[in-house]
């Protein structure tokens, strides 16, 4: 019989779980206090152990602590805001001015994260089939480090909310890089129950069972899956009658 290999103790386990369903996109929550070195070190160490296809670890990161590119990250993000208030119609426009979509000032660190496409070389192992597996592999270092970021108590928030090229200006970018998110990171009063978006009532959060699907696009039911579609239907009934609010 193979040995199988070994997991997590019960506490660990639940440490993992914690930091998975009590994670936060956190925009206006930020504490007026710096982020230690060694702290951060070990954020960035955890971005940086993230997986990627063909090993080719494609992300570069701008680490941000100066008010003055905080600030005019802050302009060309709040200029981006206007712009895409004008997509909604009313009230949905008026509803999402009200939104805090970034903390970009607030927020004792920022970390630009950038794909370049080119690490690695031209015939990066898995990624001629699918030129996108550089940026799939950049979000992984993201989950690592916001995951991460949690289990220390830091909250973190993703903005996307911003011209590339507005971005490649203020931060000296070269063209062949793709930045694909603002982190703002620092101390928090409290971590929010609920996502912000769904404590809004701009967004719910899907069941699990709609996204599912059984051996093929659109089929929902099959026996060899029943006991699981079962399993799922019962936890779900019980964070009804008793909310976890994670």
């Amino acid at each position: 019989m193979a040995k199988r290999a070994n997991g997590f103790n019960r506490t660990e386990r639940e440490g993992v779980y914690k930091a998975i369903f009590t994670r936060r996109d956190i925009r206006k929550e930020f504490l007026h206090l710096p982020i230690p070195d060694p702290l951060l070190a070990r954020l960035i160490r955890a971005a940086h152990h993230a997986p990627s296809v063909g090993f080719m670890q494609p992300w570069d990161l701008v680490l941000i602590r100066d008010p003055v590119v905080k600030e005019e990250l802050h302009r060309i993000a709040e200029k981006e805001r206007m712009a895409s208030a004008c997509i909604f119609e009313e009230p949905r426009a008026s509803e999402f001015l009200k939104l805090k979509v970034e903390g970009l000032r607030e927020a004792p660190v920022v970390i630009c994260i950038a794909v370049d496409p080119t690490r690695g070389g031209p015939h990066v192992l898995g990624k001629n089939s699918d030129e996108d597996t550089a940026l799939y592999s950049a979000c992984c270092a993201i989950q690592n480090l916001w995951l991460a970021a949690r289990a220390e108590g830091i909250g973190m928030g993703w903005v996307t909310i911003y011209k590339k090229a507005d971005l490649r200006s203020v931060l000296g970018l070269p063209p062949h890089l793709n930045p694909i998110g603002l982190l703002c990171l620092g101390y928090v009063e409290a971590f929010p129950e609920r996502p912000m978006l769904e404590s809004a009532g701009w967004a719910k959060r899907l069941s699990v069972l709609t996204v599912l699907h059984f051996e093929k696009w659109g089929k929902k039911r099959d026996r060899r899956w029943t006991l699981l579609r079962e399993e799922i239907k019962e936890t779900l009934q019980k964070k009804a009658e008793k909310p976890d609010r994670r």
